[in-house]
């Protein structure tokens, strides 16, 4: 298969997957148990989900380990198996898309705070970080996505640690940003500015943002990335803003609205688009009609 980033380099745009923990809670994972518990004892359920999202015309489909870093799972007790959790996940991805599709390793944030406003020195982040990249990367990943960071500096401990055991895997390293007043800040500071400037020092291959933004305000969010880098960009938009109904967590955007969304993705420079939180099958097979659209547009192709 060709590089993704290779790809990218001719021009196109590829989409990634959607949500993970909303369809496992679907398929009877209990409300607050660790979703990185079920590479353990349901891997076949791993394996329906990614196959969900590759028949949806997904190009990059992510692992079940956002929190599979060895200092995040020993609040479950389950540091011991940080291993098996995240090389399961890549075997059971693997297992459902070959290699049709891009293997993505997730990497979430450890869960501590960096001293000197936390208690965890650099060293042990880093260590947690670099035994998780290396049962995924020895597993077989195709990239690693470093994802939902508030830190800059955890960020490119993750970084650090992917670019430790391999030099040349892509990394896409994407952040988690609010709006406020005065622009857009991650919840520990961090400008988009900033994120750009020290996530491609870092080694990132692809910079971007995830979670925490509907899909209208990832479109100002990827302007204002294109302003201050010229490496590719990731946008995965959550389903719009989530709301409680009758006691139940409900996302707004429908397919067909992050769709159109898409669109504007794209005209924004965005080479690389996916879901996040509350974000399905359906959606990913709707932006995928217009990802297609689109690159045919752009290659003078007319639609049938």
């Amino acid at each position: 298969m060709e590089a993704i980033t290779s790809r990218i380099g001719h021009g196109q745009v590829l989409l990634a997957d959607g949500a993970i923990g909303s369809l496992l809670m679907t398929r009877g994972l209990p409300r607050g148990a660790p979703p990185e518990g079920v590479n353990l004892e349901h891997p076949e359920i791993l394996e329906e989900i990614a196959r969900l999202y590759l028949e949806a015309g997904a190009e990059i489909i992510q692992t079940n380990t956002f929190g599979a870093s060895p200092l995040k799972l020993a609040n479950y007790g389950l540091a011991g198996q940080a291993v098996a959790i995240n090389e399961n996940a890549v075997r059971a991805v693997r297992r459902a898309v070959g290699e049709q599709a891009y293997l993505s390793a997730s990497c979430g944030p450890s869960g501590r705070i960096l001293q000197p406003y936390g208690d965890t020195d650099a060293e042990t982040i880093l260590a947690s970080f670099i035994t998780q990249m290396r049962a995924l990367i020895g597993a077989g990943a195709d990239i690693i996505c470093v994802e939902t960071m508030s830190d800059i500096n955890e960020a490119q401990l993750a970084i650090q640690a992917a670019r430790s055991v391999s030099t040349s895997i892509p990394v896409m390293a994407t952040m988690t940003f609010e709006a406020t007043a005065r622009g857009f800040f991650t919840i520990m500071g961090v400008t988009i500015e900033k994120a750009c400037r020290e996530l491609e020092k870092a080694g990132a291959d692809l910079l971007g943002s995830n979670c925490g933004n509907g899909s209208l305000q990832m479109v100002a969010i990827a302007k204002e990335f294109r302003k201050f880098t010229s490496l590719p960009l990731l946008i995965q938009a959550n389903a719009g803003v989530p709301e409680l109904r009758s006691g139940q967590v409900y996302y707004p955007e429908t397919p067909e609205y992050m769709a159109e969304m898409v669109r504007e993705l794209i005209g924004a420079g965005v080479a690389v688009i996916g879901g996040c939180c509350g974000t399905t099958p359906d959606h990913i097979r709707a932006m995928r009609k217009v990802v297609d659209e689109e690159m045919q547009h752009r290659q003078g192709i007319p639609e049938n």
